[in-house]
């Protein structure tokens, strides 16, 4: 293995990308929140705000958060997005923490949205047909923990409703001939640490900037 090699599996800090730490081996991380700017740079709405009456939240983890942000901002419907670090152990991680993989956090959006306009069913849809989410611990060429597949909900239909939809996937895919078991983490929403301010929007800012997403060309029809 090349030198190359074992930092991207590894990371600087010994880490295996790979795979998740444990309680006893993840980074100590710091009580001090990671505070944003406030208002949506695309959108205009409070970032971090707490949902309206009316509204919903789920997050998705998609591999880079980049990219992933910007499919569901431009979603009618959708209030909110923010970039953010969850489903793992370490409090407030920082960006460069989260790609040691030593946090246990995936890359995630955090996507407020208002159910009476675009339903729980259509940001599955793009969730699933805009990524791979049979790769595990990576997506393309970015490798780590933090670009592993998530959905994370509140609501227990929506959780039932994720995981129908992810099995019918599944068998889509083999149907297709695209191979793999769907690897996609799905589970009760986590806390979400809000990522630093230059990954807000980071698209919107940088129109050019980096998206490494690709899906599989196959359609998303519902649980």
């Amino acid at each position: 293995m090349s030198l190359f090699d074992a930092m991207s599996v590894f990371g600087t800090k010994g880490f295996n990308k790979k795979s998740l730490p444990t309680a006893e081996t993840a980074l100590p991380g710091r009580s001090k929140v990671i505070t944003l700017p406030g208002k949506h740079l695309v959108l205009g709405t409070q970032i971090d705000a707490k949902v309206p009456a009316g509204l919903a939240e789920a997050v998705f983890g998609m591999g880079c958060f980049w990219g992933a942000e910007r499919l569901f901002w431009k979603l009618p419907g959708v209030w909110t997005t923010a970039a953010g670090y969850a489903g793992g152990i370490t409090p407030n991680p920082t960006y460069e923490e989260t790609c040691t993989g030593g946090t246990g956090h995936a890359e995630v959006v955090r996507v407020v949205y208002d159910p009476r306009t675009i339903p729980f069913a259509d940001l599955l849809k793009v969730f699933f047909e805009e990524h791979d989410p049979t790769q595990g611990m990576r997506q393309g060429n970015d490798v780590g923990s933090q670009y592993r597949s998530c959905i994370f909900v509140a609501d227990p239909s929506q959780l039932a409703y994720a995981k129908a939809t992810a099995s019918r996937y599944g068998k889509d895919l083999r149907a297709k001939g695209r191979g793999g078991e769907i690897t996609t983490e799905i589970g009760p929403l986590p806390t979400v640490y809000y990522a630093e301010e230059y990954h807000q929007q980071y698209l919107a800012r940088n129109p050019n900037g980096y998206c490494g997403l690709r899906g599989t060309g196959v359609v998303c029809v519902g649980g």
